[in-house]
């Protein structure tokens, strides 16, 4: 793993909500807005923005946390944009970033994702012994 990126580096991500990513359950549509869960994905995917950057060859990002402190809704056709912040590798390795979702300037979700980058190998072996 190699980092090139300091405390206080940031990246950011669009997107435009679609109609799939709604707050839905087996049982039906509960509101037509941008779920947690949806926002929790995307979310997930501002802190891999930053493994890309960091994995080497025979490496890959493993999830580790997300957490989400959904504000205000914001509703299909919107477009949400993701800053993500770099914040620490700890001591065990567990890259953590924060993030806040904007739909124009209203914050919409904030919360921390956390990554930890493994080799391959290793977690084909993790994966196998838990099968």
């Amino acid at each position: 793993m190699k980092n090139p990126f300091a405390k206080g580096d940031i990246k950011t991500y669009k997107k435009i909500i679609q109609p799939i990513e709604i707050a839905q359950f087996e049982s039906g549509t509960v509101h037509e807005v941008y779920s947690t869960f949806s926002l929790a994905k995307d979310a997930e995917w501002c802190g891999r923005l930053f493994v890309l950057d960091m994995k080497e060859a025979g490496e890959e990002g493993i999830g580790t946390q997300i957490t989400v402190r959904h504000i205000s809704p914001a509703f299909v056709g919107q477009e949400v944009e993701f800053v993500t912040t770099f914040n620490e590798i700890t001591d065990k390795g567990e890259i953590l970033t924060s993030y806040e979702a904007f739909v124009g300037d209203r914050l919409i979700a904030k919360g921390i994702q956390g990554q930890r980058i493994l080799p391959t190998q290793k977690i084909e072996e993790i994966f196998s012994q838990l099968r």
